[in-house]
């Protein structure tokens, strides 16, 4: 491996239980399920595993359903309009009322990218959702295809073992990704690379991804409606959030990436997962994602050059359902066009995160 690609090592944290990757001390929240910016908090449907047991964690009960529903449809509505992008009724409410009474107790994350016309939000899938493919396709959230990105789900349920889904809408757009989670049971590349859908792009990038120590998969992302996927890599305690300027730049380069400006780069090297896109169509890597902690506070400082008052506003005053400081999630992205960040935060967080907030406090 060469000396630029392996990322500089620096002395480890003390580890936390492999069970419970909670709050460091600086005010950062681990992602313990993580969609690029998105996550619950350990084991999604309101426990978390400890060795073989199941910890069970209630923290109030849940809003009724029809309630709940409309609670979460109007901040969805109120933040798409301060980001001046159309919001239907008829669009989102089926999407709600498809996870019933569980919309009011499942982590959800509002988002949006820098540049773009939509707004995403993401969704915890509740317990009773065993097979997210087949419950949007049973909902009419998304056709069904031949493409191998339409087996893709059903080949790693098969062989890895999924503690928790989580799936992106768009306010717009609708359903786009699921993402199968599996922190607990880190995946090799190799591994991922044998599963039949699998893009042969995995593989082809298996040298790439030696060469900056990417090994441990610990989420896939699935995009139904890019024809694409994502692989996140979880990085070691001894470089998450302290990566070296030059092997950022020297991995953008390698991905035949532009290079960043310095406010960028700064980010980039606060990442704890760094997460590459591939499709079916060739070897190319046609994103590259770097993400830092979802932490409260927000200093939007960091990006500041590069925000529309619109985003600035929505991050700082659109609704949130929880009696704390916002946590919020900021993501620089590039492509061979450029780069862009992905802004969001926790409008609901699940009663884990609740829980490791408070842990966080005491």
């Amino acid at each position: 491996m060469s000396g630029q690609g392996r990322p500089a090592r620096r002395p480890a944290d003390p580890p936390a239980p492999p069970w419970e990757k909670g709050p460091p001390a600086n005010g950062a929240f681990r992602q313990p399920g993580g969609c690029e910016n998105r996550a619950g908090a350990g084991r999604p449907r309101s426990h978390i595993r400890k060795g073989h047991r199941r910890i069970r964690l209630r923290l109030g009960g849940p809003m009724s359903g029809a309630a709940g529903m409309e609670k979460v449809y109007s901040a969805i509505e109120q933040s798409a309009r301060m980001l001046d992008v159309p919001c239907s009724r008829d669009r989102v409410l089926p999407i709600l009322a498809s996870y019933g009474d569980a919309i009011s107790e499942v982590a959800i994350i509002f988002s949006v990218s820098t540049g773009s016309q939509e707004f995403d939000y993401t969704v915890q899938l509740p317990e009773e959702i065993d097979d997210p493919y087949a419950h949007t396709l049973s909902h009419g959230l998304v056709a069904k295809t031949d493409h191998p990105v339409g087996a893709l789900l059903s080949d790693i349920k098969a062989r890895i073992p999924v503690s928790e889904y989580f799936a992106d809408y768009g306010a717009v757009g609708g359903f786009q990704k699921l993402y199968p989670s599996f922190p607990g049971s880190p995946q090799k590349v190799a591994d991922l690379a044998g599963i039949p859908s699998m893009p042969r792009a995995v593989a082809e990038n298996a040298d790439l991804f030696a060469r900056y120590d990417l090994a441990d998969v610990a989420l896939v992302g699935i995009d139904y409606k890019r024809k694409t996927m994502n692989l996140y890599f979880q990085l070691g305690a001894e470089v998450a959030g302290d990566l070296e300027s030059k092997v950022v730049l020297s991995l953008l380069h390698d991905c035949g990436m532009p290079e960043p400006d310095e406010q960028m780069l700064e980010l980039a090297r606060k990442a704890y997962r760094i997460y590459i896109t591939l499709g079916w169509d060739s070897a190319d890597v046609l994103r590259i994602s770097f993400a830092p902690q979802p932490r409260q506070n927000l200093d939007l400082s960091e990006i500041q050059a590069r925000l529309d008052p619109k985003i600035e506003a929505f991050m700082t005053g659109a609704p949130y359902a929880y009696d704390d400081d916002r946590v919020s999630i900021s993501v620089p992205k590039w492509s061979a066009q450029g780069g862009h960040f992905n802004l969001g935060y926790y409008y609901q967080v699940s009663p884990q995160l609740k829980a490791l907030i408070a842990k966080n406090k005491d």
